[in-house]
């Protein structure tokens, strides 16, 4: 199996930071990228990086360049949240776990595997977590593409607490060690016996 990590949006991406501007996305879901993809390498899995460039890939090219793989293979799409576009602080808080209209039964377990990863570190926030312990939406990263497919938003970067994890050395820690874990819980579910 191939763990696919896609690091979301490019450098020039609008937005896309903190408040203060301490944390920009593009940089701190690279290196939580990169991270994750050593440490799993580290463990004997095959994960690599789906977007290598710090420019924005389109989400098409995203797209054609996860159903290129062949055979057994999943993708994981970071990303961190944020309330508004307004360049304010703002309330809402937590980990959280995507997949599309269309998910397969794959992708909804992986979601729940991110989820319960998140509950047990008490990072899901202010937020109400669904019944299936993903939220739906219509999103091109996990609709168009072949493989099972979550997106996590790995919490706000527009609120003060949330960014103070962030910035924290145990924070980003724990964060890499949510990913590293779902996906350990994904590949023992699925794949250890193949």
């Amino acid at each position: 199996m191939t763990i696919l990590i896609d690091n979301g949006h490019g450098r020039e991406t609008p937005g896309k930071r903190s408040p203060d501007g301490q944390i920009k996305e593009y940089e701190y879901t690279r290196a939580m990228a990169q991270t994750i993809v050593s440490r799993l390498n580290s463990l004997g899995l095959s994960a690599q990086r789906l977007v290598a460039e710090n420019h924005d890939v389109p989400l098409s090219e995203r797209c054609r360049r996860a159903n290129a793989y062949k055979g057994n293979h999943i993708l994981i799409s970071l990303h961190l949240n944020a309330a508004g576009a307004d360049g304010k602080w703002h309330n809402a808080s937590g980990f959280s776990c995507f997949i599309a209209n269309n998910a397969s039964e794959r992708s909804k377990w992986l979601a729940k595997a991110f989820t319960e990863q998140a509950v047990q570190l008490n990072l899901i926030g202010n937020r109400h977590v669904p019944p299936n312990k993903a939220w739906i939406q219509n999103l091109a990263i996990c609709r168009d593409t072949t493989c099972p497919a979550v997106l996590t938003e790995s919490l706000f970067m527009d609120n003060r607490s949330d960014a103070a994890i962030l910035l924290s050395d145990n924070g980003f820690k724990a964060i890499t060690n949510l990913h590293v874990n779902a996906i350990l819980s994904y590949f023992e579910k699925f794949h250890k016996q193949s």
